[in-house]
Formats: structure tokens, sequence, C-alpha cells
């Protein structure tokens, strides 16, 4: 038995960040039914990456019914208030006002279903000059000034992927799975309100702390701002190697194994990491002099032997044929598609993968559902 059995989520959701929240509880065995649209979520038309069908949709919707409601109408908005009257768990995260303005204001809905707990995304929160603000990843990223540290030298940069988006979708997660333990304690539920930009602010919170110590950070590619050598030297046939040295005895270790130099920490610019990293030229100039000599398959062997914290410079092809990367297949619309797996492992359980669905597969509406039962707290 899967441990979220029996838990009704109604995800009233888009894009991203509360798909990846509610991807999850599927996953764990909670019956999700995502509402849509009448033409779908626009997360569907993203790209055609996986089979045609959008990598970003294929991704965070398996495990799920898809139920196409019109919520401008009457008749849609009843049906929406028979499945939440039915529900455990209700998640959205439409722009800013918009449930309230259907008529599914929290207090309401708290009030009518007292051991319901809900959970809230959106930008900025429910006050403030932004709050009614759309929002999405890339905007936050740029907003939060994660962007501002991010990149090299040259200028500002994305994160490569939905960081913004998965963040706020792991935190819902979390606060869902704690309301929903708090409710079996006391049998009440829970109105949680999450923002993109606090989940990004508090994740931003080292070099924050940094800045307002007088020491912004700055922007440095595949380096880092406070440890020498941290970075990408290149090996004799091309290839990028980034090392980490988190010690004197690793540096010593480094410089005896894999420079060939054992008397180079004797250097007094060289001596300690306060020292390398005031004179990080010299400091990486000395390693990629070393490295250059050494074809990748020599220096790897090196850094392996000499038990030095290492790894290549992988692109998306890398990652597809890496020894570590571990996949799951779930059936969609067009077929089978294969990708990389949750990142939790639980001994002992085989976890399998629902389908992704089609735009309203599940178009007949459960008249009741069976959710699970909170403990009553004992008088």
């Amino acid at each position: 038995m899967l441990p979220l059995q029996g838990i009704v989520v109604i995800a009233v959701e888009q894009a991203v960040a509360a798909p990846f929240c509610s991807s999850r509880l599927a996953d764990a065995g909670a019956h999700v039914i995502k509402i849509e649209r009448p033409e779908g979520d626009f997360a569907r038309g993203y790209d055609a990456a996986a089979k045609g069908q959008s990598s970003y949709f294929v991704w965070l919707n398996r495990g799920k019914d898809s139920v196409v409601i019109d919520l401008a109408t009457k008749e849609g908005r009843q049906s929406l208030e028979e499945l939440i009257a039915s529900a455990d768990v209700l998640l959205q995260n439409l722009k800013p006002g918009s449930m309230d303005k259907l008529g599914f204001a929290l207090e309401r809905l708290r009030k009518d279903y007292p051991s319901l707990v809900t959970c809230t995304i959106s930008g900025y929160g429910d006050d403030g000059p932004y709050a009614h603000r759309k929002a999405y990843d890339l905007l936050i990223q740029a907003e939060s000034g994660l962007c501002s540290i991010t990149g090299g030298p040259e200028g500002a940069s994305r994160v490569g992927m939905s960081i913004v988006d998965v963040a706020t979708g792991a935190t819902a997660h979390a606060a869902i799975l704690e309301a929903l333990i708090g409710r079996g304690r006391t049998g009440k539920g829970a109105d949680i309100r999450i923002s993109m930009f606090d989940v990004m602010a508090d994740w931003c919170t080292v070099p924050l702390l940094n800045a307002e110590d007088g020491k912004p950070p700055q922007r440095m590619g595949l380096a880092h701002p406070s440890v020498a050598p941290y970075g990408v030297f290149r090996s004799k046939d091309g290839k990028d190697v980034l090392i980490s040295i988190q010690s004197e005895r690793e540096w010593k270790t480094l410089c005896a194994k894999v420079l060939g130099q054992p008397d180079l920490p004797g250097d007094p610019r060289l001596a300690n990491n306060v020292e390398r990293v005031k004179n990080r030229s010299l400091t990486d100039k000395t390693v990629a002099d070393s490295f250059a000599r050494l074809t990748r398959d020599e220096l790897l062997t090196k850094l392996a032997d000499a038990d030095i914290a290492f790894a290549e410079v992988n692109t998306m092809e890398d990652l597809s044929r890496h020894p570590h990367l571990r996949r799951i297949e779930v059936d969609t619309p067009n077929g089978k598609v294969s990708y990389p797996a949750p990142a939790a492992i639980v001994v002992g359980e085989q976890r399998t993968y629902g389908a992704v669905p089609g735009i309203g597969d599940h178009h007949e509406l459960p008249k009741r559902l069976s959710k699970a039962q909170p403990v009553r707290k004992s008088s």
C-alpha cells in the first residue's frame, strides 16, 4: 500500500510549480484529479519533445486524472464544488484572485470544509505592491536577484532549468505532507500559502547575507567565490574537468599526486585557502598548466586515485548516457516515454508510475470520492 493511498487531491493547476507538487503526491498513491480548461493546461503546448507532446507536461502529470471543467459556467463551478467537498487537499496556482472571483474564497472553503488542506501558490503572496502580478519562473529568477549571481563576469544569466517552479513545487509538497500529518492528529485541515518569491529569497539567504555584509557575490561562472582551487580546468585533449579542494590536506594531496609539485604548498602565496583566493590568478594558472599536460583519461585516473573531488562538465547528451542515470517509463497518449526517475528511493519498495492523461480523459466526474478520513482528536 502506498503511503498516500486514499488521499484525494483536487489540483486546479497549470504550468510547472503546482503540477510538480501534485505529481509527487500522485507518485505516493494519492488520487490526483487535475482540473483543466476546455483547451487544456497551457503547458501542454510548451514544446513537442516527448513523442510530439510537451516534455513539461509528460514529466509533471503522470498518474493524474484529467477532468475538463469550464469554471466560467455555473455548472462547472458546481462540479468543482462537489469535487472539493469530497477531497482531502485542494492545490491551486491560478492568477491571484481568480479562485475568489469564481466563488472559491479560501475563508469560505475553510469554514465549509474544516478538514480540507488547501495550498495556494502565487508569485508574491497575498499582500504587498506586487501581490496581483502574474509571475513565472524566469521573472522570479530576475526579481529575486538569482540571475545577478548566476552566469559569468560578462553578464547575468538564468539558471538553465525551471528552478523557481521546481523549488516552489517541492516546498508545496513538503508543506502539504506536514499538514496531512497534522490533520491526522487533530482532524483539522490547513490553509497553506506559498509564494515563488519567498521560496527563492529563502534559497538565496547565503548570497544575501554576504551582500548585506558588504561582500556582494561576484558572477564567476564555474568557479567558487570563496574557495580555490574550485573550478574548471582543461585537459590536454580539450576536456573540461571541475575540481573542488575543500581542505589544506586535499590541497597538499592534489599538489603531490596530481600536479606533481609536492613543494607547492610551501609557497606563501598558495599556503592556505585565504591566500589562494587572494592570488586566484596564480592558483588557477598553476593548476591549469599541470592539467594541460595530461589527457582526460590520465587526469581522471590521477584524481580518482588521489581521492580528489571532481566532475566532468557534461552536456545533456552526456547525461543521457550517464552510468548513474536512473529512468522510469510512463505511458502517454502517444506511447511510452522514458525519463529520469524521481530521486527518492524507498528500500524494499518498487514504485510504479501512472499514465499521462490526454485532455479530459476522465470526463465522467465521480459523484462521490472515497477520501481518507482524518483521525479526530480524542476528547
